[in-house]
């Protein structure tokens, strides 16, 4: 193990302004749902290491049964698990407030332009790059489990089940997590 593993001392604790900026590059950069799990992986994860693989990992997973857009639900566990409950607040304006003027902005812009080819040809574009960069996303954060053979098999099923199946993300959720808690309880009695 590495020094650092056996230093007692804790790290000092993120400020509440660290987080709101953060949380604002994350939504800014985003550019939406899947945009924001990117970012928010690459910024609280690689960047400014608040927060490990294996955590934000759980924190995506239990965001999966919260109600709203997922990286909301991220942001608010990202900031609680840093500073409680005023870090939850602190990252969740920080995501929401200003992307939210911008959004009401360019919703009212598209509105009156939609019907124009140029926009209509960018945001098939925008839709094709957002398609890369969560199934970028998506392989980083089962790398960490890469030599888990269950983990591997639960995510080549919900993998298979959302892409080549009409069910709903929370049928699948629900009919594989009690699977998976069973099968991770019985790998946990192993000796």
């Amino acid at each position: 193990m590495s020094e650092a593993a056996h230093d007692p001392t804790p790290a000092p604790p993120v400020s509440l302004a660290a987080l709101f900026l953060a949380l604002l590059a994350v939504s800014l950069c985003g550019a939406g749902g899947g945009g924001g799990l990117v970012w928010s992986r690459r910024i609280v994860v690689e960047q400014r290491r608040w927060i490990s693989e294996r955590d934000f990992a759980d924190i995506v997973s239990l965001c999966q049964f919260m109600p709203g857009p997922n990286v909301v639900g991220i942001s608010v566990c990202v900031g609680a698990k840093l500073r409680g409950g005023t870090g939850a607040i602190a990252s969740l304006s920080g995501f929401l407030v200003i992307p939210w003027i911008i959004g009401m902005t360019l919703g009212v812009l598209y509105l009156r332009f939609a019907h124009l080819p140029v926009l209509q040809n960018i945001l098939s574009g925008l839709t094709a790059a957002a398609s890369g960069m969560l199934i970028a996303t998506g392989i980083k954060m089962l790398m960490p489990h890469r030599r888990r053979p269950a983990a591997l098999v639960f995510a080549a099923l919900a993998l298979g089940l959302m892409a080549f199946t009409t069910l709903p993300l929370l049928v699948v959720l629900f009919g594989l997590v009690p699977l998976g808690i069973a099968v991770a309880c019985v790998e946990r009695a192993r000796p």
